[in-house]
């Protein structure tokens, strides 16, 4: 067989090579990470070897796709705009802000733009663990307006992770109340455990509250906060460090729920 054709694509943060009969049908693709190639016949093989020839590395197995596990049914089976896991860190002031981008000159800068600096950056650290067996959702909608900044879900267990911007301020803690610089003081804390708690009873799993504080020039808790973890952004990737709580296959039927915007709908 002549003219077929490699594609290269990414999915989930992982490059498959599909290879294409002329009429651009999907007969196989290769995952470079997985060190397989999936054949949709066995008819093909020879060719689709010859094909993927100078792109694979390494010993490979060829086969037939594996069965899909239940978690992965369950994401075919998501519309797209049920599916959370497409959200961008800060997905819902990116929203706000283009529907609204405010006055073009103004004294002080727009407080939602210092907002979203700060989920981005512990965004894409979060992003970061996906290697490790984590999953991260950024801006999960609760029912009333509010929302989770991000839902990291791994062998560690479930963490909402909540940011907050607080860039050459001193911090001080004093359970439920945070104060940052010169801002009024606010019982942020018990907002944290509340929707820590909607989470919960969402997914059915033990959801655990953590405050991220980007960029503090200091932090003061003279007591420990009850049910929240406090670190700065340069700690995230801490989390990942947690283990042998929950199996892989927990971890994915958790993540394939917790991206289901219905999911949400009852909290």
């Amino acid at each position: 067989m002549n003219g077929l054709r490699v594609i290269p694509t990414w999915r989930h943060g992982r490059e498959w090579l599909y290879v294409c009969l002329p009429d651009g049908r999907n007969i196989a693709w290769y995952d470079r990470e997985a060190a397989r190639v999936n054949l949709l016949g066995q008819d093909h093989e020879d060719e689709v070897l010859r094909a993927l020839r100078p792109f694979l590395t390494g010993q490979v197995t060829v086969g037939p796709p594996p069965v899909p596990t239940p978690a992965e049914l369950a994401r075919l089976a998501l519309h797209p705009d049920d599916d959370l896991a497409p959200n961008r860190p800060g997905e819902a002031l990116l929203v706000a802000l283009d529907r609204d981008p405010g006055p073009n000159h103004r004294l002080r800068p727009d407080p939602r733009r210092r907002a979203l600096a700060a989920e981005q950056t512990v965004g894409d650290a979060l992003d970061g663990l996906d290697g490790a067996g984590w999953h991260a959702l950024h801006s999960v909608p609760l029912p009333g307006g509010d929302r989770i900044h991000h839902l990291l879900i791994g062998p560690g267990g479930l963490y909402a992770v909540h940011t907050l911007y607080a860039r050459k301020q001193r911090v001080r803690i004093t359970d439920p109340v945070i104060a940052v610089g010169r801002h009024d003081p606010d019982p942020l804390l018990r907002r944290l455990r509340t929707d820590a708690d909607r989470a919960s009873y969402a997914l059915t799993a033990e959801v655990r509250p953590v405050l991220v504080l980007v960029d503090p020039a200091g932090v003061s808790v003279p007591t420990a906060p009850r049910a929240v973890q406090v670190l700065t952004a340069t700690e995230v990737e801490a989390l990942a460090h947690r283990g042998g709580i929950l199996k892989p296959a927990d971890v994915e039927a958790l993540h394939a729920m917790a991206r289901d915007r219905n999911t949400w709908a009852r909290v």
